[in-house]
């Protein structure tokens, strides 16, 4: 059962986002102590484009993630403009620069870049709990029939829209994912924010190009079931739901206009 309020443990890093010297610091120690422990067999990925009020609590979250595995960090810097690059690097975390604009191009330059044979897809602005890395690649480890992962992922507010609001929304979200699985393709469930696949066989499909009027994560993973390489797998752990901003919901006009737009989409109503 999803959590109506954000759990504190998730909270703890949304209540300051101007972190100061020694509490970037603090991220950057995390990190060396917890994930780049030597040659990464995960890599997380993470495009950013202006991303300076969320990037620092982001990165904290990940660094304090408790995993035996070696991992690497890599943020794609997408031309910010702001201080994004300059907070990463005082995190202690790898940041790339691609300079074409947009999410495909910064999530193909940081799988060139990534070393790991696992691939953790993440974005600036969601909070992941500590054993996300863990339950993300557990099915791909596990499992060679597993092709590609996928979580479950609540709203943080940042508008006038509720958390109570968005509780019952995204109930209805998990109504239409299951609509999805049996009447369309799963691949449409999975989000660049919150996924993972094997970097070879991401590699030999082609990353994350996609044909016009389709999504580059969704895309991903139709192209990797399609290619032999095993299915798509839900991870539903309780403690492996990150926390996203709406602001995907800001851009769709509000919540309202979210939930009209979703019903239309499940139900192929232009």
């Amino acid at each position: 059962m999803k959590a109506i309020f954000i759990p504190k443990y998730i909270n703890q890093y949304l209540t300051n986002k101007n972190y100061s010297a020694p509490e970037l610091a603090a991220v950057k120690n995390a990190y060396q102590f917890n994930l780049a422990k030597g040659n990464p067999e995960i890599s997380i990925v993470m495009p950013a484009y202006n991303e300076e009020e969320n990037i620092a609590p982001t990165l904290a979250s990940l660094c304090n993630n408790i995993t035996s595995r070696p991992v690497e960090i890599i943020v794609v810097n997408n031309n910010s403009t702001d201080k994004t690059e300059a907070l990463v690097k005082a995190c202690g975390v790898n940041c790339i620069l691609e300079t074409t604009q947009g999410i495909t191009p910064a999530r193909n330059a940081g799988l060139a870049q990534a070393k790991g044979k696992y691939i953790l897809n993440a974005d600036a602005d969601t909070i992941y709990p500590k054993d996300w890395i863990e339950e993300m690649t557990k099915p791909l480890i596990n499992d060679e029939r597993v092709a590609i992962t996928y979580g479950r992922f609540s709203f943080i507010p940042t508008g006038s829209t509720g958390r109570v609001s968005y509780y019952f929304y995204e109930m209805l979200a998990d109504i239409t994912r299951f609509y999805n699985n049996y009447k369309k393709t799963e691949a449409v469930n999975v989000y660049g924010f919150n996924s993972g696949f094997r970097r070879e066989q991401g590699l030999e499909v082609g990353g994350f190009n996609h044909p016009q009027g389709t999504n580059e994560d969704g895309f991903l993973a139709l192209k990797l079931t399609e290619k032999g390489f095993g299915k798509m797998f839900r991870v539903s752990k309780i403690n492996a739901i990150v926390w996203t901003t709406d602001r995907r919901i800001q851009i769709d006009g509000g919540l309202c206009k979210a939930i009209a737009k979703r019903l239309k989409r499940v139900l192929n109503l232009k």
